[in-house]
């Protein structure tokens, strides 16, 4: 299971760099940016197809938009220096307990 995790979290990150590059892409219309988001988005969801062998597809799917709405904001929050108030905080802190939630104490994972 740590390996199945392991490429999920490949998949989330590379999720979030592909939807980071898309927003430089300028409408598909720069080239470099473009590249790697749809190299982005085809390693992730080539990587989630290992790992929805051995998780139930609801479970990935929380896990992987959970995740990856975070690291997008983050990743925005630090990058791009777009603010998040409190409000926003505190929803993504509650989409991480969800995740938490889901790994700790669900049989649904499999653990």
């Amino acid at each position: 299971m740590p390996a199945t995790y392991a490429l999920l979290l490949f998949a989330i990150v590379a999720e979030v760099v592909a939807t980071t590059a898309l927003a430089r892409t300028d409408g598909f219309t720069r080239l470099w940016p473009s590249v790697v988001t749809v190299a982005g988005y085809a390693i992730a969801f080539w990587s989630l197809s290992f790992v929805l062998r051995v998780m139930p597809t609801g479970v990935v799917y929380a896990i992987w938009s959970g995740l990856g709405v975070v690291l997008v904001a983050l990743v925005a929050w630090v990058w791009a220096k777009q603010a998040l108030d409190l409000p926003a905080i505190l929803g993504l802190g509650l989409i991480v307990a969800g995740v938490a939630v889901i790994n700790l104490f669900s049989q649904t994972v499999g653990h």
